[in-house]
């Protein structure tokens, strides 16, 4: 798949380059990032050469993740997010935000504009989202974004060499108005009767514009 980038009304969304080798290494400097995902620690120049350079773009040549910086409009590197494929129609979204640019909900922003073209242009049913237990920043993200909390997987995330559990959540098609490719049944409720399959309705509004 090509590139393609995405507006909201704040941000641009799009794929990283050469260009962006220096911010994302000044970047991942910052402990909280090191900390909190699996990126390299200590993050070293080639590091970000190799994101930037090699892994953004073969992510998307292969289909098997499509990264996008989140820039704000004067061309400022405002965070990173990703979205890996996991299994047929299963994408898992992974995001940090640039230590000057946290609290201003660009991330959440981001997240939700890149979920919906996920939904739309990739032809996904869910989008799952994982962090390590603790991080009560990611946790924020993902549910202002929509994202329902689904409970704790054991010893699921290796994060330098160290087993922690994780928590998991998704975000559904129908969660943002939109249909699923098939439909979706879910479970009944304890007590409640079992319901016919829907499928939700397309809602026109989107709150990006995509260019490929």
């Amino acid at each position: 798949m090509e590139p393609v980038t995405l507006y909201t009304d704040r941000l641009r969304l799009r794929a990283v380059g050469p260009q962006d080798t220096d911010a994302v290494y000044a970047a991942c400097q910052d402990a909280d990032i090191q900390r909190w995902t699996t990126i390299p620690s200590p993050y070293l120049p080639e590091h970000a050469e190799s994101f930037t350079e090699q892994m953004s773009p073969e992510g998307w040549t292969t289909g098997a993740m499509f990264t996008f910086g989140v820039f704000l409009p004067e061309g400022d590197l405002a965070g990173m997010l990703g979205i890996t494929m996991r299994s047929l129609g299963v994408g898992e979204i992974g995001f940090w935000a640039v230590k000057a640019y946290r609290g201003h909900g660009y991330i959440t922003e981001a997240t939700v504009a890149a979920s919906r073209w996920a939904f739309v242009h990739a032809r996904m049913d869910r989008v799952e989202w994982r962090a390590e237990v603790g991080n009560l920043a990611s946790r924020a993200v993902a549910e202002k974004a929509g994202f329902t909390v689904e409970g704790v997987l054991r010893a699921a995330m290796n994060n330098h060499g160290v087993l922690r559990d994780v928590w998991v959540g998704s975000l559904l098609p129908s969660d943002l108005g939109l249909p699923s490719t098939a439909p979706y049944l879910p479970a009944p409720t304890a007590g409640a009767a079992p319901s016919n399959p829907q499928v939700s309705p397309i809602v026109s509004a989107t709150p990006y514009r995509a260019e490929t």
